[in-house]
């Protein structure tokens, strides 16, 4: 297959990432044809050294700067995480750089090889599967030092959990994927606990008492170790600012092999901070284990950490900054971010969610944080909520300003005919919003850049 021929052949696999809940079956999930896929491709995550982070919110910041720090301090990694903004290839990235498309390619060939050999009985493999089996034959290939691992969905029948890794994390816990997880948020622990492994140290942050609860009962269960934050490694941290970073958090994290003091957290946020403090917990233990993480390539590494839609500015005239968030709790932490990191007069927020997200959690943030609104739907997921009924049900919560565009394209337009320079477009709600306004700014600054060079 040419990388066109790829992509047109993952894209006809199962994504249950683009169905409705209702419709997905146990069928999608099945560890034993994750197994089978891997075995006919020679078990390439057996012969690499993997982290493995789960969790409802926080574990792709985790990714990102840990593999960031990793690569400051020599190493060559492998970064595997989702969903994708712009281009399927982010989601498998070397030393920071997404996979090639002649690499994709070639790689989807032998695991399109590999898939035709799943017995039947297994069902065929889906597309995160398949995608979660590239990037382990591509990090084997390029015999990564460590590759930065993130679950997709749960943890427990997640395809990613087939490894056995150096060390995992699980970052905060909440209510999410209820119809899949679980109704309650122990329910969704004894999810995100299935990563653990007997033998493997487990970083974690100081969750709700319940929670709590079943992690430290599922570690206990399989033998694994369970570190938390604050508890058994000391950890603090700092609100500053300074001339040249502005506001910032700075952590500290200290044991008897590590003292990591001050380090300026690069994601904007004080949720960050503990995010921040897991990265730090998970190079020390790491570092048992004969990694080298010295202090100053550490923030290093942190500095050079990608925003990848976590209140990304992706252009200056108008001002535009993109987030995926989709929680209640991840968007009133978005408009806490803006209000400390952001300078702005009036905030035009465009928001789209999917319909099975706590619509009406989200729409009380959109009321505390936006100035104006704009409702409006991805292109591309097919979960979305109807724009008109998210102004419904906003209208009924909130007197502010509303109106619905059918298109992001119609949103971005009509909100900036509407600001100043001094204003600010937030475009939120699902990271299939986000990456959509990125590949449409993308597009409009290829189409200036041409027309000026002709």
């Amino acid at each position: 297959m040419t990388y066109a021929g790829a992509l047109r052949w993952l894209d006809e696999r199962t994504n249950v990432e683009a169905m409705r809940p209702g419709r997905v079956t146990s069928e999608a999930f099945k560890l034993d044809r994750m197994r089978a896929l891997l075995e006919h491709l020679g078990n390439p995550h057996e012969a690499i050294k993997l982290v493995h982070v789960a969790g409802s919110k926080g574990k792709g910041s985790v990714c990102e700067m840990l593999a960031s720090c990793l690569g400051a301090c020599g190493y060559t990694t492998g970064l595997f995480t989702s969903p994708h903004l712009t281009d399927v290839r982010e989601r498998v990235r070397l030393g920071g750089e997404p996979i090639t498309q002649y690499s994709f390619a070639q790689q989807m060939n032998l695991v399109r090889e590999a898939a035709e050999k799943v017995p039947a009985k297994l069902g065929e493999p889906t597309y995160f599967e398949l995608l979660t089996a590239l990037a382990f034959r591509f990090f084997a290939d390029k015999a990564v030092d460590a590759a930065v691992i993130e679950v997709g969905l749960g943890g427990r029948l997640d395809s990613t959990n087939v490894i056995t890794p150096e060390v995992s994390a699980i970052t905060t816990i909440q209510l999410e994927h209820t119809q899949l997880l679980g109704s309650t948020l122990q329910e969704i622990a004894r999810e995100k606990a299935g990563i653990m492994k007997p033998g493997v140290t487990t970083i974690t942050l100081p969750q709700e008492d319940g929670v709590m609860e079943v992690l430290k009962a599922h570690a206990e269960e399989v033998g694994a170790t369970l570190v938390v934050l604050g508890e058994d490694i000391d950890y603090s941290w700092r609100f500053v600012a300074s001339h040249d970073m502005g506001p910032h958090a700075r952590v500290s994290v200290s044991t008897a092999r590590t003292e990591y003091e001050h380090l300026a957290v690069p994601l904007p946020g004080e949720h960050q901070a503990a995010n921040c403090g897991v990265v730090l917990a998970i190079l020390d233990r790491l570092r048992e284990g004969g990694f080298e993480a010295p202090e100053r390539d550490v923030a290093v590494g942190l500095a050079n950490t990608p925003r990848n839609g976590r209140l990304e500015q992706v252009l200056d005239s108008p001002r535009i900054v993109i987030d995926g968030a989709h929680t209640p709790v991840s968007l009133g932490a978005l408009v806490k971010s803006i209000g400390a990191h952001v300078r702005y007069d009036s905030m035009v927020m465009i928001f789209g969610c999917a319909a099975d997200k706590d619509v009406d959690g989200l729409l009380a943030e959109v009321a505390r944080g936006a100035d104006k609104v704009i409702f409006t739907r991805a292109a591309d997921n097919p979960r979305a909520e109807d724009p008109a009924e998210l102004a419904r049900r906003f209208a009924e919560a909130s007197t502010k300003m509303a109106q619905v565009e059918p298109t992001l394209k119609d949103a971005i337009n009509t909100a900036a005919r509407a600001v100043t320079r001094e204003d600010l477009i937030c475009v939120t709600g699902s990271f299939h919003l986000a990456g959509e306004a990125k590949r449409l700014v993308q597009q409009m600054l290829e189409r200036k850049r041409a027309e000026g060079a002709s």
